[in-house]
C-alpha cells in the first residue's frame, strides 16, 4: 500500500510538495506581515528531522519535486542540514528537483552549498530595483544585500527565476527596467497579482490591485509576446519574448485556470497538509509523526488527507488568517 503512487479522487497524481519550514523572517513585506509579528513557539515546529521524515515519506508516494518555502526558509537554524538530507533523494533518482523559494537576504552566504546539494535553481521574490522602494515595501530589507545574493547563485551555477508582485502604484514603472535588467542577467521572470495579508485594510487592498491583463498588454504595446505550453500543475501561465528570447510567467491566483491539472500539496511548519491553497481543509501530520517512529501512520495520514482534495479552489481573502503561513503562498507556487 505505501508504494502506490498518490493519486487524488480526480485523478491527478500527486508529485509536487511545498514545505514551509520556518513562518519566521527577516522582512516584513507590507502585503505579507505585519510589522512587528508573533512568531509560533518553537515546539509547535517541525524538527529539521521531522521535517526529513515527512519529505521523505511524501517522496516515497511519488512526489518528485519539493520546495521549500517559509517566511524565509534560509533563516531556519541549521536549515542546510535539512537540504543534505534530502539530496540523497536527488541522488538516489526518487526525486527530480529540489529547490527553494527565498526572498534572497542569505543567498550569499548560502548559494554554493545549495548547489553542492543538488539545488539548480531558486525562486528569489524581488518587487522592486529602487533601493529606496525596496527598503519601504521590505520594511527591514536591504537591496544590496538581496543583489549579492543573487549574484551569488547565479556564480554558483544556480538558475534564478524572479518572482514581482505586481503592485500599483509602487512599481508599475518599473515594468521594463525590470525586463530589461533579467533578460541582461539571464533570469526568467514571473509576475503575480497582490494577494495582501499583512496589516492594510480593504482601502489599501485594493488600492495596490494591479491587474496582470492590463500588465501583459502593455508589455504587448512593445514586445511580441507567444504563447508557451508551460504547464506546471500551478497557477502560472508562461509566454515567450521574441525580441530578447525571455520567458515571462503570469500568476493570477485568484482564477480557476490551473486546478484542472493541480498536481501539489503544502505542508506548513508546524506540519498542517492544506490540500488546496483555496480551501481551509487541512490534516494534522504532526501528530502521527510525534506518535511513533514508523512511517506507517504518517503515510496513512496523508493518503487520508489525499482523498479529501478538492477539484478546485474558490480562495477567499477572509480565509488567508493562519498566522503568516498563507502570506505570499501563492506567490511561490509558480514552477
Amino acid at each position: 500500500m505505501s508504494d502506490m503512487p498518490l493519486t487524488d479522487p480526480f485523478a491527478r497524481p500527486i508529485t509536487y510538495l511545498r514545505v514551509s519550514v520556518t513562518d519566521r523572517c527577516d522582512f516584513r513585506c507590507v502585503y505579507c506581515m505585519s510589522e512587528h509579528m508573533q512568531f509560533l513557539p518553537k515546539k509547535e515546529l517541525l524538527t529539521l528531522e521531522e521535517l526529513d521524515r515527512l519529505c521523505s515519506a511524501f517522496v516515497g508516494l511519488g512526489v518528485r519535486k519539493l520546495r521549500l518555502t517559509g517566511g524565509e526558509p534560509l533563516v531556519r537554524r541549521n536549515v542546510m542540514a535539512l537540504f543534505r538530507a534530502l539530496s540523497r533523494h536527488l541522488e538516489s533518482g526518487a526525486l527530480e528537483e529540489l529547490t527553494l523559494t527565498t526572498n534572497g537576504s542569505q543567498l550569499a552566504r548560502f548559494a554554493p552549498e545549495l548547489a553542492a546539494c543538488g539545488v539548480r535553481r531558486v525562486n528569489v521574490s524581488l518587487d522592486t530595483l529602487d533601493a529606496e522602494k525596496f527598503a519601504r515595501v521590505t520594511r527591514w530589507g536591504r537591496l544590496d544585500q538581496v543583489m549579492e545574493g543573487i549574484a551569488a547563485a547565479k556564480a554558483a551555477g544556480l538558475r534564478v527565476k524572479i518572482n514581482t508582485v505586481a503592485l500599483k502604484g509602487f512599481n508599475e514603472s518599473e515594468l521594463f527596467s525590470l525586463l530589461d535588467w533579467c533578460a541582461g542577467e539571464g533570469h526568467d521572470l514571473t509576475f503575480i497579482e497582490v494577494m495582501p495579508m499583512g496589516d492594510m485594510d480593504e482601502a489599501e487592498r485594493l488600492g495596490q490591485y494591479w491587474a496582470l491583463s492590463d500588465l501583459r498588454a502593455r508589455l504587448a504595446e512593445r514586445f511580441t509576446l507567444s504563447e508557451l505550453p508551460l504547464r506546471t500543475g500551478g497557477p502560472a501561465r508562461y509566454v515567450r519574448i521574441a525580441e530578447t528570447g525571455q520567458t515571462v510567467g503570469f500568476i493570477t491566483p485568484l482564477t480557476h485556470n490551473f486546478c484542472e491539472s493541480c498536481n501539489r500539496v503544502r505542508v506548513t511548519a508546524t506540519g498542517e497538509l492544506y490540500m488546496c491553497l483555496g480551501q481551509e481543509d487541512r490534516a494534522d501530520l504532526r501528530a502521527p509523526l510525534r506518535g511513533s517512529e514508523r512511517d506507517d501512520d504518517v503515510i496513512a495520514a496523508i493518503r487520508a488527507a489525499i482523498a479529501h482534495k478538492p477539484k478546485g479552489h474558490d480562495f477567499d481573502y477572509s480565509r488567508a488568517h493562519v498566522r503568516g503561513q498563507m502570506s505570499r503562498s501563492m506567490s511561490h507556487t509558480g514552477g
